[in-house]
């Protein structure tokens, strides 16, 4: 069975579509320098870690430089409002629910779809096919916390290890999900069609 990553980090397309072989992510990352200002000084790297994701995905930087397993619809950063932490929060696609999947009496002969599957991705049914059939798409809504153990603090300032320390937090929050969803990812996977 082929090995199953939940999140990854695509350098190679990274530097090559850098132009000077460097970081496209940096690049943006530098760009977008000003959306850490309220970081700067923070004790903690939660809201420092939550910029840094959302730079390096989907729809901020495009193609991500953090990548989804195809199951994955979205994939965020928080700080929990309760006690300041970091939680992701992710939508991931998933077969029908077994009370559905096993019966159809509740379709009465409709032609139900599930998520429609082109090479490989799962996505959103045109309008199209949505005027031929009904579709019930289900997901997985997953909030969990994130452990801020390796995530790098914030500097107290905009500096030249901005870069660097926005890739370790993308590093760290890619390693903390691969943990975490893995095993529900293989699951899914080996399960019925969605």
């Amino acid at each position: 069975m082929k090995a199953v990553s939940a999140f990854w980090i695509d350098r190679q397309y990274d530097r090559e579509s850098a132009g000077d072989g460097q970081s496209r992510f940096g690049r943006h990352v530098e760009r977008h320098a000003a959306d850490f200002a309220d970081c700067w000084g923070d004790i903690a790297p939660v809201s420092f870690a939550c910029v840094a994701w959302r730079l390096a995905t989907p729809p901020h930087l495009e193609p991500g430089f953090a990548r989804f397993h195809h199951r994955v619809l979205s994939a965020d950063c928080l700080r929990n409002p309760w006690d300041g932490t970091l939680i992701a929060r992710l939508s991931i696609v998933s077969p029908w629910p077994d009370v559905l999947s096993s019966s159809r009496v509740w379709g009465r002969d409709r032609g139900w779809r599930g998520w429609p599957e082109t090479f490989g991705q799962y996505l959103a049914p045109s309008h199209e096919e949505i005027s031929r059939n009904p579709y019930a798409r289900a997901t997985l809504l997953i909030d969990a916390p994130i452990s801020l153990d390796e995530l790098p603090a914030p500097p107290d300032a905009r500096t030249s290890e901005l870069v660097g320390l926005a890739d370790r937090a993308v590093t760290v929050i890619t390693r903390e999900l691969n943990e975490l969803l893995v095993p529900m990812l293989t699951a899914l996977d080996t399960a019925a069609p969605s």
